[in-house]
């Protein structure tokens, strides 16, 4: 009989924790108490990858390996490795099923007996009750530790930051970096300078004219990464957390695709964020002259360019007309 497996982990712990090779041990033992033969090409495995998707390498090779024929059964030590929502596994299981591939757990045999399909269903159903209660618990850990701030809301820090090595998250190891918070000084002082008045453009053509690697190394500065930092709270001794909320999306990317499934941030209102202390490189004024400034130019440019107002709702229009039309219309702007 030719026999594939299935093994997978979710997470970077589980994988140094070698949970993927106990699994591979466990089903090779079966097979060869079973006297069958496994190859090579017919272990297939995901490392890292969540069972609440079906977006996976390794379960997508199974599948098409499957719809060839190259196998007839399917080894898997649970249900949840094969799927964390019921709804999932049943759609798999069916699948494998039509192509002539049957799908046996070790943990529980399974047949078409009633009785083991309603554990089956049973199984997967809490399986997909104790993912939902995990992500519930560590979203409201993580917001209790934000509110005590004993967590930091940043993954990498702002630019004249440094986290510690050790304890990255840890609010009270943040140190500035003062090559960095320097330059940071230096473009709030030139953007408030009521003398200078240097626009955006300005400063970014001349941090990259004194030769200052941007951010990320490079050697040409651009107008969004300084109103980035011009923006950023954090450099007057504050950072905040849950200063956007996931939204889903609701307007179609192009005229010719449907309203897509994905998320997008919003800004959150004031009184949600939450503030979390770090050592300050600017003053809150600097930081309000700063502000009151990109608010003043951005009402002067929307005032002064009427003429984008006027194509923007002329797009819009053209978007409910035909395919062919929005061509034309794509094309001559």
């Amino acid at each position: 009989m030719n026999v594939a497996v299935y093994v997978r982990v979710s997470t970077q712990r589980q994988q140094q924790a070698q949970t993927i090779e106990q699994q591979l041990e466990r089903l090779r033992a079966h097979i060869s108490a079973q006297g069958w033969s496994l190859a090579e090409e017919h272990i297939f495995r995901d490392d890292g990858y969540s069972g609440a998707k079906l977006n996976r390498p390794g379960l997508d090779s199974l599948r098409d390996r499957a719809a060839m024929a190259e196998f007839e059964l399917v080894l898997i030590t649970s249900p949840d490795r094969l799927a964390r929502k019921y709804i999932h596994q049943a759609l798999i299981l069916e699948e494998l099923e039509r192509h002539g591939c049957r799908v046996e757990f070790l943990d529980r045999p399974m047949s078409d007996d009633p009785h083991d399909q309603l554990v089956l269903q049973i199984r997967g159903a809490v399986a997909e009750y104790e993912r939902t209660l995990i992500a519930d618990r560590m979203r409201r850990g993580r917001l209790m530790k934000l509110r005590v701030g004993q967590l930091l809301p940043w993954t990498k820090p702002p630019y004249g930051y440094i986290l510690d090595a050790e304890r990255p998250r840890d609010p009270a190891r943040v140190r500035v970096n003062e090559v960095e918070a320097a330059i940071v000084r230096q473009i709030f002082a030139w953007y408030t300078d009521l003398e200078e008045k240097m626009s955006l453009y300005a400063v970014a053509k001349r941090l990259s004219d004194d030769g200052v690697p941007t951010p990320k190394g490079g050697q040409r500065w651009n107008v969004a990464t300084i109103r980035g930092i011009l923006k950023n709270p954090a450099y007057t001794g504050t950072a905040y957390a849950q200063r956007t909320h996931t939204v889903s999306a609701r307007q179609r990317k192009s005229a010719l695709l449907p309203v897509g499934a994905g998320v997008s941030q919003r800004p959150a209102p004031a009184e949600e964020w939450i503030p979390i202390p770090v050592p300050a490189i600017i003053s809150q004024e600097q930081f309000e002259q700063a502000r009151a400034r990109l608010t003043l130019n951005q009402q002067i440019a929307r005032r002064n360019n009427p003429s984008f107002a006027y194509f923007r709702g002329t797009f819009r229009n053209c978007l409910i007309t035909t395919s062919c039309g929005f061509q034309l219309i794509r094309y001559y702007m």
